[in-house]
């Protein structure tokens, strides 16, 4: 199993990147944390999940160890395979997952993209007896508090969309101009593509 790869990034898609490591580019759908950082530095080490079946195999990559455990976590469940449970860890935090799931709520684990009510549900009746107090806890330690979207960062993002981008990479290439310092809806703008053009 490849469990960890650490290089260059190369090139990016939508939704991973392709990171060499000793002359080899290694094609990795990223969580959303993962990607953005991975984009940012334009390099990096990786957890990675190496996905193995009949038709091809494919690498999966996580920011950190807490958030590949609970992608194998969401993959043990029945219905749930690696694309989904990468999705789903790109539209919420680790610890917001693991709430969710330990106080049975349905309705914000439902929000995800892609992510019925069922599913949802099933989720959370074969997890939640996995998912403690304790884990949570332990997550919300490890992970970075991140502020809410100003006005202006929320129609950047809406702006960037309109360009052809698409959510994700509107939402992380806002942040990205967030921590290069800007200040107005414009420098998010120009930040921001800056970020997505590199």
């Amino acid at each position: 199993m490849i469990a960890y790869i650490k290089g260059k990034v190369i090139d990016r898609f939508d939704g991973g990147v392709v990171l060499e490591n000793n002359g080899i580019g290694y094609e990795i759908f990223c969580s959303s944390a993962a990607f953005q950082r991975l984009c940012e530095s334009g390099e990096g080490g990786i957890h990675t999940y190496f996905q193995v079946r009949e038709d091809g195999v494919a690498l999966f990559g996580f920011d950190t160890k807490e958030e590949k455990n609970m992608f194998l976590k969401l993959i043990s469940v029945s219905g749930i395979g690696p694309k989904i449970g990468i999705g789903i860890l790109s539209g919420m935090r680790v610890c917001d997952l693991a709430t969710a799931i330990a106080t049975n709520d349905v309705k914000t684990l439902s929000k995800v993209k892609g992510l019925g009510k069922k599913s949802a549900e099933r989720i959370i009746l074969e997890l939640r007896e996995s998912v403690s107090a304790g884990d949570i806890g332990e997550v919300k330690k490890l992970e970075p508090t991140v502020a809410p979207l100003s006005k202006d960062e929320e129609d950047a993002i809406v702006a960037l969309m309109g360009l052809g981008f698409n959510g994700t990479q509107a939402k992380n290439a806002v942040k990205f101009a967030r921590e290069q310092g800007a200040c107005t809806i414009e420098q998010t703008i120009s930040f921001a593509l800056q970020s997505l053009n590199r």
